[in-house]
């Protein structure tokens, strides 16, 4: 890359023009605000239009329009191709196997640290923050990629607490897991067959009752969950308040209010997902009960289809889709076979490997 393409900042692109974010050319709170906003390494950036005015300029970032001063759009590097410097891989890499250290000049072993990582799903309602919390809990520990085989975005990132390390996948916002759409299969898939080690729900504050219809579905599949209640913040503007602790009781899993845009609540999430993730704490979610005449029929549906894809994790929510008969993608995958060979990936790993993002991701 020339000297003259690695000084580009996202200020310097005209309307209709699409880069790749290289870093951030600043410390300190408004770093931090960028990050949030999605300013990462590796994620590509489209300027729309400039305002009536000529500034803020309105600029599309991981599906999402944002408006930003020419003053702080010219302290995005950005690039090209979608690859990043030397010194990004390595401000990428702190956390993992490193500790984050200031600039990140240099990488520093961190002792005791737990090498093999947790894998963590993150999911959510469009517009509930969610990606707001995955760059909260990662900074700049992060790949951007596609899914394989589809043009749906997929992130991964890291970082590490109490001793062990954290690998987060950030999956499609979906407001159902029944998979009438690419989202919500990618989103179904991850949770049911890739085995991740916690799922945490993010849902909306100020629409709580809407959000929770996808961590029930949520809980149908797995005990290891954390509901992430937030924009707290946001609700309390609106005069709304929410007991946390009775939410938990409710639910059954460990329940956790944050604003992630002010970084409130981060530390007791990472804190509760730890403690799911590594068994110190065992939910125990209360499910939506079925009837006698539905639970005969599950109890009778469950085996002929343990019988067909044996190693599948969770035969109980598949008989459920199938008997209320609203997956129709489901019912396509058990007749072709895609359901077994998912299923027979658990435990070997080969799952989780095979999901990597494409050869356009950002580059460890």
């Amino acid at each position: 890359m020339s000297d003259r393409s690695s000084e580009l900042t996202l200020a310097q692109l005209e309307v209709g023009a699409r880069a790749y974010v290289r870093g951030i050319r600043t410390n300190g709170l408004l770093r931090r605000r960028l990050v949030d906003l999605g300013f990462v390494p590796g994620s590509p950036v489209e300027v729309v239009m400039p305002s009536p005015g000529g500034d803020p300029v309105v600029y599309r970032i991981k599906d999402t329009q944002i408006a930003l001063r020419r003053s702080d759009a010219d302290l995005v590097q950005v690039a090209a191709e979608p690859a990043i410097a030397e010194g990004e891989e390595r401000a990428i890499s702190c956390g993992v196997a490193f500790t984050a250290c200031n600039g990140c000049t240099q990488q520093k072993d961190v002792p005791g640290l737990n090498r093999s990582a947790l894998t963590v799903a993150l999911a959510g309602n469009p517009n509930t923050g969610k990606s707001t919390v995955f760059n909260a809990l990662t900074g700049l520990r992060q790949h951007v990629g596609n899914w394989p085989g589809k043009t749906v975005t997929r992130a991964e990132g890291w970082w590490s607490h109490g001793g062990q390390r954290f690998r987060i996948v950030d999956l499609p916002g979906t407001y159902s897991l029944l998979s009438t759409s690419t989202d919500e299969e990618i989103a179904r898939d991850y949770i049911l067959f890739g085995a991740p080690d916690c799922s945490v729900v993010v849902a909306d504050a100020t629409a709580l009752e809407r959000n929770l219809n996808l961590a029930f579905q949520v809980l149908e599949i797995t005990n290891r969950v954390v509901v992430c209640v937030n924009l707290i913040d946001e609700a309390k503007r609106w005069g709304v308040d929410i007991d946390i602790h009775a939410l938990s009781e409710e639910l059954g899993v460990p329940t956790v209010a944050t604003a992630a845009r002010r970084g409130q609540g981060l530390d007791e999430l990472k804190q509760t997902i730890h403690a799911v993730a590594t068994g110190a704490l065992e939910p125990s979610p209360r499910r939506v009960p079925y009837d006698d005449e539905l639970q005969r029929a599950v109890d009778d549906l469950v085996p002929l289809i343990e019988a067909v894809i044996p190693d599948l994790p969770n035969a109980r929510w598949i008989a459920m889709r199938l008997i209320d008969g609203g997956d129709d993608r489901l019912r396509e995958e058990m007749a072709n076979g895609v359901l077994a060979e998912l299923a027979g990936r658990i435990g070997s790993g080969s799952l989780r490997d095979g999901m990597r993002p494409d050869r356009a991701d950002v580059k460890r």
